[in-house]
This record gives structure tokens, C-alpha cells and sequence, in this order.
């Protein structure tokens, strides 16, 4: 369903600073990443400007005496918040496509991110379909881009389980792991919360995804620039936002140590925001083991082969003692990195 709602002031604001959409392609302007809008907001909140929408139309150097800034960071908020006029034309295009923009400030934008990612949560989210679905949870299924024939026809009976048990099927939407349980849980017209490593006015163009969109059996979001392609930063950056959207996530494959896969589940781990389960059987990575070994449930690979939900899959996980060192070891910075567009 095509969203036309027009943005708030406040939220129009948040775009400007937060995202690089009608920012001329080889501008050096950047955007601002979500723990920099986070200390820009907090304090915007707390000098005479009040509140996001303030900034829009003051002076460089208002602006550096309110918030005791230097001006060269005013300066850029100026510039970014100068291209009002150009923003109005990609947020009409964006929604004559079906494509919708919110942001932390509105109502519909997804509690889940704001509560579990303080300030690591997008400031600016850009999708299509239903955003009522970000508010559901679902089982994340996250793995490998190069995962084996085990690993996929494991993902595959995952997210048919899944849809027999009537929960959200939530995944990143890559090649491997992430594609795999999308394909199927469209193909048996079950609800899928994809979260992109890349733009949505990309993904919007495959034909499963289009169908599943218009039918109101997914939504699909992204921080990034509608028009962004796929990178590996991106990929890993968002790997937060699919664990803090789902219930439950289940790791199906991964490298140990290194890798998109390994650190998303590493800070899954650190943060607690869902139970982690990992799929525990003969032949898997020793990825897996490892994240076992640190603290994730094992889950049996023969534990998804009957419809279930998200507690009932938690309830077929076998938990594992946390060793007090190896929980140590596994602290980890924080993923996100602003990718360019």
C-alpha cells in the first residue's frame, strides 16, 4: 500500500542531517550517523532551539553560539539542511514507487530499534509494505553468503516451520542464508520482515519481493539510500537491526572469527537483545561451535521440522553455560559505519 503521508517538520529535519537522499552525487557534505544525530538531538533539546525542525533556516553561526559548536560542524548541518526543496521532489518520486521514508521522531517508526539500539538506531528508515509488520518480532535467520547445501536446506525447513507456525519470517535479505529463507517463506505466503544491505528502490525491482510487498506479506527496510548498492559494510552495519526487530534469532552458518555473520552474532551476544540459537549438528562450521561455546543455545538440527513459533523454537534450544572468561572475550566496538551511498 502506497504511504503519501507527508513528513513533520521535525522529521523533514532528520532526513536533511541523517541521510545523503538529493545530496549531489560527489559532495563531500556527509551525513550524519545515528550516535552523531543522537548527540545533535540531545543538544538541540537542551539550548533555546528545542527541537530538530529549530535548525531549519538559522545561521551557521546562531547555530554554533546555541549548541557551543565549532562553526565548521554548523557549517554543515547549514549545508545539509539548505536542500529542502530538492528533498520534497525525491520523497514525491520515492512515494509515486511505493517506497516510504520515517524517521526516530515518528510514530510508526519501529519501537523495538529505539528500545533495544538507543543511540546506535537509524535515525532514518526507508522502505515499502507494511510497516506494521517491524512492530510483529519473527524468527531472524541470518548465515553465510557462501553457505552449503546443508546450511541452505536447513534454512529452508527454518522458515517453512515458521510460516506453518504463523511467525514472521525477519532477514537480511543477502546472497546465501538470508535469500534462502526469504524465498521461502514467500513461497509459502508467509510474512517477512527484510532489513537490506543495500537500497530498497533496488530490491523493490525483484518480482517475489514486489508481489510479497503488494500483498502485505513483507515489508522491506533500509537505512541506506534507496539507490545504494550492496556493500559489505553496509551488511554488516545492519546486522543490529535485524536482531533488534525479531524475537528469536538462529545463526545457520558461520565462519569463526571473522565475517559479517561472526560479529553481528558476537554483539547479538553482548547486548542480549533476543536469544541466540545456533544450528548444532554434524558438519557445521566451526563458527558455530565457537558462538555455542561463548554462549548461544545449540539448536538441534532436527528442532525445526514441525511448525513453530518463536518461543516454541527457544523452548527446543538446548542452553549452554556462559564461562565467565570466554564472555569477556567477546566484547566488541559497535558495527555501524555510515556508508557513502
Amino acid at each position: 500500500m502506497l504511504d503519501v503521508d507527508s513528513p513533520s517538520d521535525d522529521a523533514q529535519a532528520i532526513v536533511l542531517l541523517c541521510s545523503s537522499l538529493s545530496v549531489p552525487r560527489g559532495s563531500s557534505i556527509r551525513p550524519l550517523g545515528p550516535r552523531s544525530w543522537a548527540k545533535l538531538e540531545r543538544a538541540v533539546a537542551n539550548s533555546a532551539i528545542g527541537r530538530p525542525a529549530g535548525l531549519l533556516g538559522m545561521a551557521a553561526g546562531d547555530i554554533a553560539r546555541l549548541l557551543g559548536i565549532a562553526s565548521d560542524e554548523a557549517d554543515r548541518y547549514v549545508q545539509l539542511l539548505a536542500r529542502s526543496g530538492q528533498l520534497a521532489f525525491e520523497l514525491d518520486r520515492l512515494h509515486a514507487r511505493g517506497m516510504w521514508v520515517t524517521t526516530i521522531v515518528d510514530d510508526r517508526y519501529p519501537a523495538r530499534l529505539r528500545e533495544r539500539l538507543g543511540s546506535d538506531a537509524p535515525p532514518v528508515l526507508f522502505g515499502a509494505g507494511d510497516r506494521a509488520l517491524l512492530g510483529l518480532g519473527g524468527i531472524a535467520v541470518v548465515g553465510s553468503r557462501d553457505a552449503d547445501d546443508a546450511a541452505i536446506a536447513f534454512t529452508e525447513r527454518l522458515a517453512d516451520s515458521a510460516v506453518a507456525g504463523h511467525a514472521q519470517v525477519v532477514s537480511g535479505g543477502a546472497r546465501g542464508v538470508d535469500e534462502a529463507a526469504m524465498r521461502a517463506a514467500f513461497a509459502r505466503g508467509g510474512r517477512v520482515i527484510g532489513v537490506l544491505p543495500e537500497g530498497v528502490e533496488r530490491r523493490i525491482r525483484d518480482v517475489d519481493t514486489r508481489s510479497a510487498v503488494g500483498d502485505g506479506r513483507a515489508v522491506i527496510v533500509s537505512p541506506y539510500h534507496p539507490a545504494a548498492g550492496f556493500s559489505a559494510g553496509a551488511a554488516m552495519a545492519r546486522n543490529k537491526l535485524i536482531y533488534a526487530l525479531s524475537d528469536v534469532a538462529v545463526v545457520v552458518s558461520s565462519a569463526s572469527g571473522s565475517g559479517g555473520t561472526w560479529e553481528g552474532a558476537v554483539e547479538a551476544l553482548k547486548a542480549s537483545w533476543v536469544p541466540v540459537l545456533v544450528r548444532d549438528e554434524d558438519g557445521v562450521p566451526e563458527g558455530n561451535r565457537e558462538l555455542i561455546r561463548r554462549g548461544a543455545y545449540a539448536l538441534p538440527a532436527d528442532a525445526v521440522d514441525s511448525p513453530l513459533t518463536a518461543a516454541e523454537l527457544i523452548a527446543r534450544a538446548e542452553p549452554t553455560v556462559r564461562v565467565a572468561e570466554e564472555a569477556a572475550s567477546y566484547g566488541q566496538p559497535s558495527l555501524w559505519e555510515e556508508p557513502e551511498a
